[in-house]
């Protein structure tokens, strides 16, 4: 049989056997925008053509008693057998009573989802969720972002750097272990704890912004739905805070009282107020020191919560060392206003600018109670707890007045009493206590 001519018209009625060559013939009628040339080995698959000359590979179908057309793409992209191929899964979704379109829609759909998932997991990282825990820390005045800040950078984000990439939302309880692993091994408890604890508070954050308004809406977008750190076990130490005796406080106060010096002034303010904590101590304001009282500002034990407001009586002795630390250092200058307000140190060697620091209060009571066996600065405070309980001060009024926080309902929401009465009574009952033992030792 003679081949056809190119220029012969082809038979668009009938279904053809697709060839190239076929392909290569097909044109659309002048009457016509379009023209279809049906595959007779693929009844759903067809070529067409436009009056433009443009040919495409086109499945066609019924679905539901409606026409259902749908582009497999150009015939210089496809091969006939690429197209037949793809025809055939379409005709397989439509006897399954499928719609192709709604099934490509989804894969669309769920390709889209997996590059946000992606995309969200490339940028809310582990390594995000702790500098975004600091620096909120940071705008909650918690000054605590500071350690946390170096703690997380050197025993997380440098030590792991594959894991502070990683999703946070993906991190597990055994991955913080072998974070808090590698500490305990070194012998690091104490900062293995820290880690613990400020990599908690971190995914605690996350986790729970969706039901606390105060919490900055971003956090949502880590998509924390469990706290991994919350899972891994707590580092038991044996504490190193033992109190000093009775008499090794009163060996200290000798040692403070009569030292004519800036350090020896703060040392003696530091005891006289109840030995607080030091980091809080150091940091007091000069807008917080009043006639009769100082205000410090207690983080402890509130994460993800603004410091709370501790208030401190003075006693007349109290007040003198306050004169002695304002006469020995330089006087206060006004500072350039930062982040809205100037704030001016009351316990300062360079008019207020910086405090004088933790470690450095912590020299000077070290020097001062040399003459004590293993004498540590976090010493004073849990001897001063000691003191007062043998002077039968009550376990709430020394929770008062050093600063152990407050629980409970009634306490926390409706007692609004300042306990200052109480507060004032237990310190002047301490500095009896220390002067009188002080008179007798210089007696002897």
């Amino acid at each position: 049989m003679a081949r056809p001519s190119n220029k012969q018209p082809m038979d668009l009625t009938k279904r053809a056997n697709l060839t190239v060559a076929q392909i290569e013939r097909l044109t659309c009628p002048l009457d016509k925008k379009q023209a279809f040339l049906r595959d007779s080995e693929v009844p759903a698959l067809s070529v067409r053509v436009t009056t433009g000359g443009v040919k495409s590979f086109v499945f066609e179908a019924k679905l539901n008693r409606q026409t259902l057309r749908r582009t497999i793409g150009s015939v210089q992209a496809w091969t006939i057998e690429q197209a037949r191929v793809e025809a055939r899964r379409l005709r397989v979704q439509i006897d399954c009573n499928e719609d192709p379109r709604v099934v490509e829609r989804q894969r669309l759909e769920a390709k889209d989802l997996e590059q946000k998932a992606k995309e969200r997991a490339a940028k809310y990282t582990f390594e995000a969720l702790l500098t975004d825990y600091c620096d909120q820390l940071k705008r909650m005045g918690r000054s605590s972002h500071i350690k946390a800040r170096g703690i997380f950078q050197l025993h997380a984000i440098d030590a792991a750097p594959e894991l502070a990439k990683k999703a946070a939302s993906e991190v597990t309880s055994e991955e913080i272990t072998d974070l808090m692993r590698k500490l305990t091994e070194a012998g690091k408890d104490r900062t293995a704890g820290k880690l613990r604890s400020y990599t908690r508070a971190a995914f605690e954050m996350a986790r729970t912004v969706g039901t606390d308004s105060k919490l900055p809406v971003h956090f949502k977008a880590y998509g924390v739905k469990h706290n991994p750190a919350a899972d891994t076990k707590s580092i038991n130490r044996e504490t190193d805070k033992a109190p000093l005796t009775r008499d090794e406080l009163r060996i200290y106060w000798r040692s403070i009282k009569e030292l004519k010096s800036f350090g020896g002034a703060v040392l003696r303010l530091h005891l006289l107020t109840g030995g607080q904590r030091i980091e809080q101590f150091v940091k007091l304001l000069v807008e917080d020191v009043k006639a009769e009282s100082i205000n410090l500002l207690d983080g402890k034990g509130r994460p993800g919560k603004p410091p709370r407001k501790h208030v401190v009586p003075l006693i007349p002795a109290a007040m003198e060392a306050l004169s002695d630390i304002q006469s020995a250092a330089p006087r206060y200058t006004v500072i350039a206003e930062q982040e809205g307000s100037p704030r001016i140190f009351a316990i300062s060697n360079d008019a207020g600018v910086s405090h004088v620091s933790a470690s450095s209060f912590s020299k000077w009571a070290k020097a001062a109670g040399s003459d004590i066996n293993g004498f540590k600065a976090k010493r004073i405070r849990s001897g001063v707890e000691t003191v007062l309980a043998s002077l039968k001060i009550s376990s709430d009024t020394r929770g008062h007045l050093l600063s152990h926080g407050v629980a409970g309902v009634q306490i926390a929401s409706y007692d609004g009493h300042d306990y200052m009465d109480v507060k004032r009574d237990a310190l002047e009952r301490l500095f009896e206590f220390l002067e009188g033992i002080a008179k007798v030792l210089a007696a002897v």
